[in-house]
């Protein structure tokens, strides 16, 4: 029934968009996958947490999960280009742990907390696993991961790397795993994007940011087929 409720409005905001946006949100829509997420602990440079969020978008990751212990999480227009409106974020700011706030809620989602760190040879992008759901962990710029993430990670990756600096920048590790990932997954696995039904909760979603008022629509489109569909299963 959720899904029936979900597609009747989905229609009615549908006729109100433009028919460009509505082929862009199905092409989108169709590339994106939450088989891969990231999460963000602690990162207080603007511009990196800003970066990756316009990463995540370009590659198709729909969540981005951010961890706000010491710092809050800042979106720098200019470098974001609006990517904040289509990737989902989910902020963690529990005074106790954040952190572990963030990684049971994951595991219990039954994703993998694969924790990204120079200092080890477990795996690297090229062999880490790829059956399950993989939440990719970034710690801070200086410090690296926690020891909170360090005690409750699955397994830890890095990227290889050849020079004198020890690490990569925040942004640009990101966007190197992910792209190795995103390929790999097309190449490996087969239902690794949006369920339909993910799908079109993720284009309501869309719909709702770019009309006028679109919340309340949404809510008011949504209360109408509820008040209809419980109509027509009286009169069965």
């Amino acid at each position: 029934m959720e899904d029936n409720i979900d597609q009747i409005v989905f229609n009615q905001l549908n006729d109100i968009i433009s028919p460009n946006k509505q082929v862009l949100f199905d092409r989108i829509a169709s590339e994106r996958t939450r088989h891969l997420t990231l999460v963000l602990e602690n990162i207080h440079q603007e511009h990196n947490a800003s970066a990756v969020l316009r990463t995540c978008d370009c590659f198709g990751i729909q969540d981005l999960h951010v961890i706000e212990k010491n710092n809050t999480y800042k979106v720098q227009r200019d470098i974001a280009l609006g990517a904040g409106r289509w990737v989902d974020m989910h902020i963690y700011d529990e005074p106790e742990n954040p952190t572990l706030q963030c990684l049971t809620k994951l595991k219990a989602e039954g994703y993998t907390i694969v924790a990204t760190t120079p200092h080890t040879e477990q795996f690297s992008p090229e062999n880490i696993d790829l059956s399950k759901p993989i939440a990719l962990v970034f710690g801070t710029e200086r410090e690296g991961i926690s020891e909170t993430v360090r005690a409750n990670a699955d397994a830890f990756l890095a990227i290889p790397m050849y020079g004198f600096t020890e690490s990569f920048n925040i942004s640009v590790c990101a966007a190197m795993l992910i792209h190795t990932l995103r390929m790999r997954m097309e190449k490996e696995l087969t239902n690794w994007k949006l369920s339909e039904s993910e799908a079109l909760k993720v284009k309501i979603e869309w719909s709702k940011k770019i009309i006028h008022l679109g919340v309340q629509l949404e809510n008011r489109l949504r209360t109408e087929a509820l008040l209809k569909q419980s109509e027509i299963n009286l009169i069965k």
